[in-house]
């Protein structure tokens, strides 16, 4: 068994660094998972595979070759043997909770609850990030108009320089001095 790891000295940054998004999902990896929940990652792969019907295809994938590759790429100092020859798994939000039910122990349900409170603190970030996108994008809509408007106004203003001036007609009467 690994070494405990106490949740409370777990600071988010380092949760934050082991979520990855694939196929449009944000992930834990079972290397990491393992590691937060100080067991070996063999036995949280086994598990797994013992209690399969409690996790569906949205709480846990296998990454693809592919996938695996791109995700060994990031990591320039990987040695040989260092990695499991094994496809990792790919859990979501909901598969870490799911996890925390099948390891049963005290360490895995307190990470996995500190995980989760990552998990929300991240969606609420993006959903109000998203809201200032939206005020920005409001306010650029107003300056594009007013843009627009005063390019209207400078055209017209030009086309009143251009027009030539036509003589006049005098108006009035004329006063004859014949005497």
């Amino acid at each position: 068994m690994k070494e405990q790891i106490s949740p409370a000295i777990i600071p988010n940054e380092v949760i934050v660094n082991k979520i990855y998004l694939f196929r449009g999902v944000k992930v834990m990896l079972d290397s990491d998972l393992a590691e937060l929940f100080g067991v070996d990652t063999k036995r949280l792969k086994e598990q797994v595979r013992r209690n399969i019907e409690r996790f569906p295809e949205h709480f846990m994938f296998e990454l693809t070759k592919e996938e695996n590759e791109v995700l060994r790429s990031q990591f320039a100092t990987l040695r040989h043997g260092q990695h499991s020859k094994y496809l990792p798994f790919a859990f979501s939000e909901h598969g870490i909770l799911q996890l925390s039910n099948v390891l049963k122990s005290k360490q895995a349900v307190e990470v996995s609850i500190k995980i989760i409170d990552v998990f929300v603190q991240l969606r609420t970030m993006v959903l109000s990030n998203t809201e200032i996108r939206l005020e920005v994008e409001k306010i650029k809509k107003k300056v594009d108009n007013q843009d627009k408007n005063i390019e209207v106004i400078f055209r017209y203003f030009d086309e009143l320089l251009e027009q030539k001036e036509k003589p006049r007609k005098e108006i009035g009467y004329k006063i004859s001095k014949e005497k």
